[in-house]
Protein backbone atom coordinates (compact mmCIF):
# COMPACT_ATOMS: atom_id res chain seq x y z
CA UNK A 1 0.00 0.00 0.00
CA UNK A 2 1.75 3.10 -1.27
CA UNK A 3 -0.13 5.55 0.93
CA UNK A 4 1.55 4.58 4.21
CA UNK A 5 3.40 7.49 5.78
CA UNK A 6 5.83 5.40 7.82
CA UNK A 7 8.59 3.64 5.85
CA UNK A 8 11.11 2.54 8.47
CA UNK A 9 10.34 -0.87 10.01
CA UNK A 10 12.82 -0.16 12.80
CA UNK A 11 10.41 2.38 14.31
CA UNK A 12 7.28 1.60 16.33
CA UNK A 13 5.37 4.14 14.20
CA UNK A 14 5.80 1.92 11.11
CA UNK A 15 4.01 -0.98 12.81
CA UNK A 16 1.52 1.26 14.65
CA UNK A 17 0.29 2.58 11.33
CA UNK A 18 -0.21 -0.90 9.91
CA UNK A 19 -2.01 -2.25 12.98
CA UNK A 20 -4.18 0.85 13.28
CA UNK A 21 -5.19 0.46 9.62
CA UNK A 22 -5.60 -3.32 9.99
CA UNK A 23 -3.04 -4.03 7.28
CA UNK A 24 -1.43 -7.19 8.66
CA UNK A 25 -1.03 -9.70 5.81
CA UNK A 26 1.57 -11.62 7.85
CA UNK A 27 -1.05 -12.54 10.48
CA UNK A 28 -2.56 -15.97 9.74
CA UNK A 29 -5.44 -15.22 12.13
CA UNK A 30 -4.75 -18.30 14.23
CA UNK A 31 -1.86 -20.18 15.81
CA UNK A 32 0.47 -22.11 13.54
CA UNK A 33 -0.31 -25.86 13.54
CA UNK A 34 3.45 -26.46 13.85
CA UNK A 35 3.46 -24.57 17.15
CA UNK A 36 0.44 -26.54 18.37
CA UNK A 37 2.34 -29.78 17.68
CA UNK A 38 5.45 -28.42 19.40
CA UNK A 39 3.51 -27.43 22.53
CA UNK A 40 1.78 -30.82 22.66
CA UNK A 41 5.15 -32.59 22.48
CA UNK A 42 6.99 -30.55 25.16
CA UNK A 43 6.69 -29.81 28.84
CA UNK A 44 5.89 -26.16 29.63
CA UNK A 45 8.76 -23.74 29.17
CA UNK A 46 9.50 -20.16 30.18
CA UNK A 47 8.96 -18.51 26.81
CA UNK A 48 9.42 -15.15 25.16
CA UNK A 49 7.48 -14.13 22.04
CA UNK A 50 9.38 -11.08 20.68
CA UNK A 51 7.86 -8.80 18.06
CA UNK A 52 4.62 -10.51 19.00
CA UNK A 53 2.18 -8.50 16.87
CA UNK A 54 -1.29 -9.84 17.70
CA UNK A 55 0.35 -12.49 19.94
CA UNK A 56 -2.16 -15.21 19.08
CA UNK A 57 0.36 -17.74 20.38
CA UNK A 58 0.28 -16.34 23.91
CA UNK A 59 -3.21 -17.64 24.68
CA UNK A 60 -2.28 -21.16 23.53
CA UNK A 61 0.91 -21.20 25.58
CA UNK A 62 -0.60 -19.76 28.76
CA UNK A 63 -3.61 -22.11 28.54
CA UNK A 64 -1.15 -25.03 28.30
CA UNK A 65 0.58 -23.91 31.49
CA UNK A 66 3.58 -22.25 29.87
CA UNK A 67 5.12 -19.18 31.51
CA UNK A 68 4.95 -17.06 28.35
CA UNK A 69 5.48 -13.34 27.82
CA UNK A 70 4.80 -11.49 24.57
CA UNK A 71 6.54 -8.20 23.78
CA UNK A 72 6.34 -5.67 20.98
CA UNK A 73 7.63 -2.11 20.66
CA UNK A 74 4.46 -1.07 18.80
CA UNK A 75 1.78 0.17 21.23
CA UNK A 76 -0.87 -0.46 18.55
CA UNK A 77 0.22 -4.09 18.19
CA UNK A 78 0.20 -4.56 21.95
CA UNK A 79 -3.31 -3.09 22.17
CA UNK A 80 -4.55 -5.67 19.63
CA UNK A 81 -2.68 -8.48 21.40
CA UNK A 82 -4.07 -7.56 24.81
CA UNK A 83 -7.61 -7.67 23.45
CA UNK A 84 -7.02 -11.13 21.99
CA UNK A 85 -5.22 -12.38 25.11
CA UNK A 86 -8.23 -11.85 27.36
CA UNK A 87 -7.35 -13.05 30.86
CA UNK A 88 -3.67 -13.23 29.90
CA UNK A 89 -3.46 -9.58 28.72
CA UNK A 90 -1.05 -8.66 31.52
CA UNK A 91 1.55 -10.89 29.87
CA UNK A 92 1.66 -8.69 26.75
CA UNK A 93 4.15 -5.87 27.24
CA UNK A 94 5.26 -2.81 25.28
CA UNK A 95 9.02 -3.32 25.17
CA UNK A 96 12.07 -3.08 22.93
CA UNK A 97 13.48 -6.58 22.40
CA UNK A 98 17.03 -5.25 22.56
CA UNK A 99 16.49 -3.71 26.01
CA UNK A 100 13.93 -6.08 27.60
CA UNK A 101 15.18 -8.27 30.45
CA UNK A 102 13.60 -11.55 31.61
CA UNK A 103 12.74 -11.99 35.29
CA UNK A 104 13.86 -15.63 35.12
CA UNK A 105 15.97 -17.66 32.66
CA UNK A 106 14.30 -18.31 29.32
CA UNK A 107 13.92 -21.83 27.98
CA UNK A 108 12.42 -20.85 24.63
CA UNK A 109 12.21 -17.89 22.29
CA UNK A 110 9.40 -18.31 19.78
CA UNK A 111 10.10 -16.90 16.32
CA UNK A 112 7.18 -15.94 14.10
CA UNK A 113 7.81 -13.24 11.47
CA UNK A 114 10.17 -11.31 13.79
CA UNK A 115 13.44 -11.94 11.94
CA UNK A 116 11.80 -11.23 8.58
CA UNK A 117 10.36 -7.96 9.91
CA UNK A 118 13.91 -6.69 10.43
CA UNK A 119 16.14 -5.35 7.64
CA UNK A 120 19.14 -7.63 6.97
CA UNK A 121 21.57 -5.10 8.48
CA UNK A 122 19.95 -5.75 11.89
CA UNK A 123 20.11 -9.56 11.70
CA UNK A 124 23.56 -9.98 13.36
CA UNK A 125 22.41 -7.84 16.31
CA UNK A 126 19.18 -9.84 16.56
CA UNK A 127 21.00 -13.20 16.50
CA UNK A 128 23.44 -11.95 19.14
CA UNK A 129 20.52 -10.92 21.36
CA UNK A 130 18.86 -14.33 20.94
CA UNK A 131 22.13 -15.94 22.01
CA UNK A 132 22.48 -13.54 24.93
CA UNK A 133 18.97 -14.22 26.25
CA UNK A 134 19.06 -18.01 25.90
CA UNK A 135 21.26 -20.12 28.19
CA UNK A 136 22.97 -23.28 26.96
CA UNK A 137 20.41 -25.94 26.04
CA UNK A 138 17.52 -23.49 25.59
CA UNK A 139 15.59 -23.38 22.31
CA UNK A 140 14.91 -20.90 19.53
CA UNK A 141 11.94 -22.34 17.63
CA UNK A 142 9.37 -21.18 15.15
CA UNK A 143 8.64 -20.34 11.55
CA UNK A 144 11.48 -18.79 9.56
CA UNK A 145 11.07 -17.16 6.14
CA UNK A 146 13.80 -18.88 4.11
CA UNK A 147 14.23 -17.75 0.53
CA UNK A 148 15.53 -14.98 -1.67
CA UNK A 149 14.31 -11.94 -3.52
CA UNK A 150 12.13 -10.13 -0.97
CA UNK A 151 12.79 -6.40 -0.66
CA UNK A 152 10.69 -6.46 2.51
CA UNK A 153 9.40 -6.33 4.95
CA UNK A 154 9.09 -9.25 5.03
CA UNK A 155 12.79 -9.82 4.41
CA UNK A 156 13.48 -13.44 3.53
CA UNK A 157 16.84 -14.96 4.44
CA UNK A 158 18.69 -17.62 2.46
CA UNK A 159 19.44 -20.86 4.28
CA UNK A 160 23.19 -20.28 3.98
CA UNK A 161 22.81 -16.81 5.50
CA UNK A 162 20.64 -18.18 8.30
CA UNK A 163 23.22 -20.87 9.06
CA UNK A 164 26.00 -18.27 9.12
CA UNK A 165 23.91 -16.12 11.44
CA UNK A 166 22.93 -18.82 13.94
CA UNK A 167 25.48 -21.64 13.83
CA UNK A 168 28.08 -19.86 15.96
CA UNK A 169 25.69 -20.07 18.94
CA UNK A 170 23.01 -22.61 17.94
CA UNK A 171 22.64 -26.12 16.53
CA UNK A 172 19.71 -26.78 14.18
CA UNK A 173 17.74 -29.79 15.42
CA UNK A 174 14.60 -29.53 13.25
CA UNK A 175 14.03 -28.11 9.77
CA UNK A 176 10.65 -28.89 8.21
CA UNK A 177 8.67 -27.36 5.37
CA UNK A 178 5.55 -25.48 6.52
CA UNK A 179 2.88 -26.87 4.20
CA UNK A 180 0.12 -24.56 5.39
CA UNK A 181 1.94 -21.20 5.19
CA UNK A 182 -0.21 -18.15 4.50
CA UNK A 183 -0.01 -16.54 1.06
CA UNK A 184 2.64 -13.94 1.87
CA UNK A 185 5.01 -16.69 3.11
CA UNK A 186 3.96 -19.53 0.77
CA UNK A 187 6.76 -21.81 -0.35
CA UNK A 188 9.36 -20.20 1.90
CA UNK A 189 8.30 -20.80 5.49
CA UNK A 190 10.13 -23.45 7.50
CA UNK A 191 9.51 -24.73 11.02
CA UNK A 192 12.89 -24.82 12.71
CA UNK A 193 14.18 -25.62 16.17
CA UNK A 194 17.66 -24.37 17.12
CA UNK A 195 19.30 -25.36 20.42
CA UNK A 196 21.66 -22.96 22.16
CA UNK A 197 25.20 -24.40 22.33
Amino acid sequence: MSDFLQRDPLTPAFWDERFERRFTPWDRGTVSPALRRFVAAHAPMTTLIPGCGAARELLLLRAAGWNATAIDFSPAAVAVARQLAGPHAEHVVVADFFAWQPTEPLQLIYEQAFLCAMPPAVWPRLAARWAQLLPAGALLAGCFLVGDGFKGPPFAITRSALDALLQPAFVCETDDVVDDAIAVFAGMERWMVWRRR
